[in-house]
């Protein structure tokens, strides 16, 4: 898939959830129609972007360049073994430290409880050159696009979308304001 990228030991993160260059390729590299059996298991990987809000980093950077960034940080400040990075930052549900990037960009690490991937990153809240939707708009968003891609959404078409990933219809387009959004953000380039 093409959400199996080379993150380096000890970062955990989701590109598909948190990366618009990769989301936007994915979108166009997975174009298939509604009815292909392979969006069955392309289902399945969207479905790890989860339930609830995130941000999406749209800067100039580069995968190689933020996974660089932060793994510099964590070297330069003693903080890449797992103990100490735990000692860092807390391991409680909202433990957490921010640090800035080259491009003034803020990205969130918190500790996940794993051996070898217990760095996990993410666009922080209200960063520059990043910004915050909902999961299901964002899943809703990659569906209609791998699968519909017409330049003109209807209802019956976003529905269609949503469907695959088991949400409910949204009654009319109007009422769909953040999705179509989202598509409009996907398409440009």
């Amino acid at each position: 898939m093409e959400t199996d990228i080379l993150i380096p030991r000890p970062l955990l993160f989701n590109p598909l959830k948190h990366y618009l260059p990769l989301i936007r390729n994915f979108t166009v590299s997975n174009a298939m129609p509604i009815n292909d059996p392979r969006l069955k298991e392309l289902t399945r990987e969207i479905k790890h972007i989860g339930t609830c809000v995130m941000d999406i980093y749209r800067g100039n950077l580069s995968l190689a360049d933020i996974f660089s960034e932060v793994t510099g940080f964590l070297d330069t400040n003693r903080r890449v073994s797992r103990n100490d990075f735990m000692a860092w930052t807390g391991t409680g549900f909202n433990d957490f430290r921010i640090i800035i990037l080259s491009d003034t960009s803020r990205w969130t690490l918190k500790y996940y409880n794993s051996e070898t991937r217990y760095v996990h990153i993410f666009p922080a809240r209200s960063s520059p050159h990043s910004f915050r939707t909902k999961a299901n708009t964002l899943k809703s968003a990659i569906l209609y696009l791998i699968a519909i891609g017409k330049d003109y959404v209807t209802d019956d078409d976003l529905n269609a979308a949503r469907a695959l990933a088991g949400l409910s219809p949204i009654g009319e387009v109007a009422d769909a304001e953040a999705v179509t959004e989202m598509i409009g953000i996907l398409r440009d380039s």
